[in-house]
């Protein structure tokens, strides 16, 4: 894990401050994130087969990820709004009983984009979650991670 020396987020009171970023450079700066939900054979099938009571689950969960990670400073509270130049969630699985969810989020600005990449996985996974609890309660949702992220001050990253 990356350590920092100096708390940013802190004023010199101690307390939660949002960074002042007026100075920094505006750069192109991208964000992967990845989330899994994992559940039973079943209910991925029906996924796919198009039969989960609620409707087409996959496009609903990618809609709620886009409208999720454009509202990601509304409530995560040290997020800056930033404009989303580009947004794209993908779905795969293994076959079995673990959906794949992927976004890759794009912005020109002052600031990274980590945070709605991961708000869109996450939202998109919960929906799915959402829309097939009627049929199982049990599903798990993660690991959850920035995969990759580039541009911006401290460079490009890339999860092992």
């Amino acid at each position: 894990m990356e350590e920092s020396n100096s708390l940013t987020h802190m004023n010199e009171q101690g307390r939660a401050r949002m960074v002042d970023i007026s100075d920094k450079e505006i750069t192109h700066r991208t964000a992967v994130a990845r989330t899994m939900v994992k559940m039973a054979a079943t209910t991925l099938t029906r996924i796919h087969e198009g039969r989960i009571g609620k409707g087409d689950v996959l496009a609903v969960a990618q809609v709620a990820g886009i409208m999720a990670a454009k509202r990601t400073s509304d409530w995560i509270p040290m997020c800056h709004p930033i404009p989303i130049t580009g947004l794209n969630i993908k779905f795969s699985d293994n076959g079995v009983d673990e959906l794949y969810i992927e976004a890759e989020v794009k912005t020109t600005g002052k600031t990274g984009i980590e945070m709605e990449a991961l708000t869109a996985v996450s939202a998109a996974a919960l929906t799915v979650y959402d829309m097939c609890k009627a049929l199982q309660k049990d599903m798990i949702i993660g690991p959850t991670q920035l995969a990759e992220k580039t541009g911006g001050k401290s460079g490009d990253y890339k999860a092992e």
